[in-house]
């Protein structure tokens, strides 16, 4: 005999209209205040992703997902979380520009590439292996390492690819490589550095 109440659905499954319109009515309205602030936010939040970026990515993910389902929260709780995050998130951006507070909001440029040769315990420091490289260098048409004169890891993830060529370093890579770490600084005859 089975002792377990009858029911005529799963209510795991289902829940009662008036319900569900409120999930959906807090959910477009979270939608809406996360397109709002967003907008009001800086444009660097979508298109250049930092690890403030990141973290403020998720937050607004949970506030948005947890005021549209859970019964307990209102949207009133959910929009003023939501806002702060936003308008902190702005701060952090802007304390980047100071140097120090920059430091630890941005990832440093790592050289991983220094005259075709790969300096792999920067590789580890960066989670990458010699076949991530060389993978990410044959998409960009190089096939040797002999001409390449740097690879710079960038603060956000991306490979800038110097190639081999005789005379000063550019004014730029010069300049990344200044603020790179883990990167013994070259001297000219002069005693300057790169490209100075």
């Amino acid at each position: 005999m089975n002792n377990l109440p009858a029911t005529t659905s799963a209510p795991w499954f289902f829940s009662p209209w008036a319900e569900l319109a409120v999930v959906a009515a807090k959910a477009i309205l979270m939608y809406a205040t996360a397109l709002v602030g967003l907008r009001l936010g800086e444009r660097r939040t979508l298109a250049q992703w930092t690890i403030i970026d990141f973290a403020a990515a998720v937050a607004i993910g949970a506030i948005v997902g947890r005021t549209a389902i859970a019964s307990t929260q209102s949207y009133a709780v959910g929009a003023t979380a939501l806002l702060s995050i936003i308008v902190v998130h702005r701060l952090a951006s802007l304390l980047r520009f100071h140097p120090l507070l920059g430091k630890l909001a941005d990832h440093r440029v790592r050289v991983l590439v220094a005259d075709g040769h790969v300096r792999r315990a920067q590789l580890r420091m960066c989670g990458l292996t010699d076949n991530d490289l060389f993978a990410e260098l044959r998409l960009r048409g190089v096939l040797d390492l002999s001409v390449v004169r740097y690879v710079l890891y960038e603060t956000k993830g991306g490979l800038t690819v110097v190639p081999r060529e005789k005379g000063p370093v550019p004014p730029l890579v010069a300049m990344g490589l200044a603020v790179s770490t883990g990167y013994p600084q070259p001297r000219t005859e002069e005693g300057r550095g790169p490209g100075a």
